[in-house]
């Protein structure tokens, strides 16, 4: 009898082991997506006026931050790409940025999520161009429906800090939850950041 129990607790370990790896393999249900110009600037990233330097290497600001959300989640990084090349310098790309919002441009993605359905909660970062989400995040919200998704932003900003675009995202996306708290960093303070990344995701329980 006590041979044939610690067969059966043997058999249980297995199955709880096997359970938690298919759990793992699902993952957590957390997507990174984020937008940087210094990934669509067709220039080396170092060149870009939105980059900044971390630990040695050179990152764009969005990324940056959210790698570090991926770091503290689990998480996984989605890179909101463009067939739109953008000016590498701040002059031209500021003017480029106020042209699109002057024609209500909708850039074309070049990069596309698969599996939306395995996610629950979307973190959704971007630079604040204008005082305004670049008019590519508005292509990335007309294509995907985040209806009972929990949504999170986070900006990189000049000055002009959340700006808004969380009312915006709920208003493109009506039937998500969006979290109207979001993560905002001042450009240069961005190496800086991480602590206070860190105190935010706590309050949002991460």
């Amino acid at each position: 009898m006590k041979k044939i129990m610690r067969i059966a607790a043997l058999a249980m370990a297995l199955c709880l082991a096997l359970c938690g790896a298919c759990a793992s393999a699902e993952g957590n249900h957390i997507l990174i997506a984020y937008f940087t110009a210094a990934e669509n600037s067709g220039v080396d990233a170092v060149s870009s006026a939105s980059v900044v330097e971390i630990d040695g290497a050179a990152k764009g600001v969005s990324q940056a931050v959210a790698e570090w959300i991926a770091e503290r989640t689990g998480g996984d990084l989605f890179s909101i790409r463009t067939s739109t090349v953008y000016p590498a310098e701040f002059d031209p790309l500021a003017d480029y940025a106020m042209r699109e919002q002057e024609e209500d441009a909708r850039p074309e993605l070049t990069t596309h999520i698969e599996n939306l359905d395995q996610y629950d909660t979307i973190f959704v970062g971007f630079p604040i161009w204008w005082y305004e989400m670049p008019m590519v995040m508005r292509s990335f919200f007309d294509e995907y429906d985040f209806s009972g998704k929990t949504i999170i932003p986070f900006t990189v900003h000049r000055g002009s800090r959340l700006s808004g675009t969380p009312e915006v995202i709920q208003e493109l996306e009506p039937n998500a939850t969006v979290v109207q708290d979001g993560f905002q960093v001042y450009h240069e303070e961005t190496p800086d950041a991480k602590a206070d990344l860190d105190a935010w995701l706590t309050g949002l329980g991460y």
